[in-house]
């Protein structure tokens, strides 16, 4: 009996033990896998290291398929615009890559970027490498890295994901500003409300 009590918890032990993620970055961390080579949609190559900009580093995970994302989407890109307007770079990483030969393959996420007018990189997170670093769970779910490359905002976009217009704080653009000019930001982590990233061992 002991012996098959011990073998029906194994598969359970091991399920848990591929279900625990690391913790997300703290703030004040440093930005994580920082010369980690990405493949862009573009074709290109690119590191989060290479993709920051004079006032820091926006990286975004996200996706194609998720509706939150999709309904969130006018709000990513002016969020994103309003970054580079800042000089500060943008990276959306998409680490779906338990869907990665169906919905979230490269080719389907440079079709989403162009229906959606990205300019900015939109790259693979091979083997949810970046997104275990980064502790990211959800898609959308934003890190602000400031000019020194420390995580200075850990969150959502703004305070209601499901209704633009009930918004009341937008703690990303906040942020932006604060970090941009210099000052300690003021509302350092919110939570991000999404679909689940699609990992390999989900």
């Amino acid at each position: 009996m002991k012996k098959l009590a011990a073998s029906l918890l194994l598969p359970v032990i091991a399920l848990l033990a591929f279900s625990v993620y690391n913790d997300p970055l703290p703030i004040g961390a440093p930005l994580p896998k920082a010369e980690n080579k990405l493949k862009d949609i573009s074709g290109k190559e690119i590191t989060l290291k290479s993709a920051a900009k004079e006032n820091g580093l926006l990286v975004m995970f996200s996706c194609n398929t998720c509706p939150v994302v999709i309904n969130n989407q006018s709000r990513t890109n002016e969020i994103c615009k309003y970054a580079q307007d800042k000089n500060v770079g943008v990276v959306l990483l998409n680490s779906n890559e338990g869907n990665r030969n169906s919905s979230e393959s490269v080719e389907a996420m440079k079709s989403y970027a162009e229906g959606q007018g990205f300019q900015w990189y939109y790259a693979e997170d091979k083997n949810n490498e970046l997104a275990d670093a980064f502790g990211a769970t959800r898609t959308p779910e934003c890190f602000l890295f400031d000019k020194t490359g420390k995580l200075v905002y850990h969150g959502a976009i703004d305070d209601n994901p499901n209704d633009a217009d009930a918004v009341s704080r937008k703690h990303l653009k906040e942020a932006i500003n604060e970090a941009s000019a210099g000052k300690e930001v003021s509302v350092k982590q919110s939570r991000s409300v999404g679909c689940a990233i699609k990992r390999l061992r989900s």
